[in-house]
C-alpha cells in the first residue's frame, strides 16, 4: 500500500523542500539532520503494511483475528479434551491418574466392570493419539490398564483457517432472527462441530433439523446433545428443533495396481486410503455423488502407482449416490499389486 514509501523516496523529497541556496549534500549539516528521521519514517510505513493486516479479516491471524471477529459476536472454539475407555485387570479409583507416553488420562466413571471413561488432561487431539498399556502415576497397584476406544474425540483449538471461514459465513450470510444462516452458525460455534448442516420445515411448520459432525468431519454421537443445549438457549420461541449426527455410507475401494518400484504396496495403499479419507471428508454436506472416476484419479495420482486395472467402488464402476442427511465413509480398502 506504501510501496513508493522507501527511505530513499523520503529522504528526498524532504531535501526537496529545503530552499536551493542551503548546502543539501551528502555529510552537509541539513542532509545529516534529514536522514535519521526519514529512515524511521520509512520504518513506520513498512510498519503500516503489517499493520493493516492485522486488522483486516482476509490476513489477520492469531489474537488479531480474534480481536477483528469479536467484533461481530464470534469466538475462537477452544480444544476440547478426549474422552477414552479404558480397560483394567480390577477395580480402580474414580479420579486415579494414568499415562501413556507423558500423556496422562484421569478415571472419571464406571462403565462396567473392568471397563471405565477417562478424560485427557491434555485438551487437544493429543489424546486421539496413542492405544496401549498405561502405568498408573499416583500410586502402586497391581492392576493392569489398557488404553481403549475413543469416547469423544479431543479437538484442538479452532485453526485461523476455521475461524476465518466462520467469519466470512456469519457476515456473508447475516442472521435473521432464527433463519437457516443462524442455525448454521450455532451449531458451528459448539467447540467440536467442524460442520453443520439445517433442513428447515423438515417434519412440519416451525419444525428445524440440524445435522452435526466433528472438526474432523465425522460422526460424533457426543456432539447433538452439546449443540441441541446451546441452540435451545438461543433459539427464536416457538420453533422445535431436532440436532442429530448425520448416517454414515460406507464405501469400499478394490483395485489392481502395477507399480513403479518407488514404493512398497504397503505405503501405495496407506496413501492412497488418506486421499480417499481427505476427498470424503472435503465432500461431507458438499456433494452427494462420490466419483468413480476421481476415485480412479487419486489412485494414478498416489506415488508409486504406475498404472491400475479393475478398480471397483462397493464393487461397482458407478458413482455412489450420497443421501442429503448422509455422509461418505471410508470402507475397505484393498489393492493387490499384478505385474504389467
Amino acid at each position: 500500500m506504501w510501496e513508493n514509501m522507501t527511505y530513499e523516496a523520503i529522504l528526498a523529497d524532504a531535501l526537496s523542500r529545503v530552499p536551493s541556496d542551503v548546502d543539501k549534500r551528502q555529510g552537509s549539516v541539513i542532509y545529516d539532520a534529514l536522514a535519521p528521521a526519514c529512515l524511521k519514517i520509512a520504518e513506520y510505513y513498512a510498519q503500516l503494511d503489517n499493520f493493516v493486516d492485522l486488522v483486516s479479516g482476509d490476513t489477520a491471524v492469531g489474537e488479531y483475528l480474534d480481536r477483528v471477529v469479536a467484533d461481530y459476536g464470534i469466538t475462537r472454539k477452544p480444544a476440547t479434551a478426549t474422552v477414552r475407555k479404558v480397560m483394567t485387570t480390577g477395580p480402580v479409583d474414580i479420579g486415579s491418574r494414568w499415562a501413556i507416553n507423558d500423556v496422562v488420562f484421569k478415571i472419571t466413571a464406571l462403565l462396567s466392570t473392568g471397563v471405565y471413561s477417562a478424560t485427557c488432561e491434555t485438551a487437544g487431539s493429543i489424546g486421539n493419539t496413542y492405544s496401549g498399556t498405561l502405568s498408573n502415576i499416583d500410586n502402586t497397584s497391581d492392576v493392569a490398564a489398557t488404553l481403549g476406544d475413543i469416547l469423544t474425540a479431543g479437538t484442538d483449538e479452532e485453526t485461523d483457517d476455521n475461524l476465518r471461514s466462520r467469519f466470512y459465513e456469519q457476515v456473508r450470510s447475516p442472521s435473521t432472527s432464527g433463519n437457516i444462516a443462524d442455525y448454521k452458525q450455532w451449531a458451528l460455534s459448539v467447540p467440536g462441530v467442524g460442520g453443520a448442516k439445517v433442513f428447515p420445515l423438515w417434519n412440519g411448520n416451525g419444525t428445524v433439523k440440524v445435522l452435526v459432525v466433528n472438526s474432523d468431519m465425522a460422526i460424533d454421537e457426543t456432539l447433538p446433545n452439546k449443540v441441541a443445549g446451546y441452540i435451545e438457549a438461543v433459539r427464536p420461541i416457538g420453533a422445535t428443533v431436532t440436532v442429530a449426527s448425520p448416517g454414515g455410507v460406507e464405501i469400499g475401494v478394490t483395485a489392481d495396481v502395477i507399480l513403479d518400484g518407488s514404493q512398497t504396496l504397503n505405503d501405495v495403499q496407506t496413501a492412497f486410503t488418506k486421499s480417499v479419507a481427505q476427498y470424503f471428508k472435503e465432500s461431507v454436506f458438499v456433494n452427494y455423488s462420490i466419483s468413480y472416476a476421481k476415485i480412479g484419479a487419486q489412485l494414478l495420482a498416489t506415488p508409486g502407482v504406475k498404472d491400475y486395472t479393475n478398480l471397483l467402488v462397493n464393487g461397482g464402476t458407478s458413482n455412489i449416490a450420497i443421501g442429503d442427511t448422509e455422509l461418505p465413509m471410508i470402507g475397505a480398502i484393498a489393492l493387490t499389486e499384478v505385474s504389467p
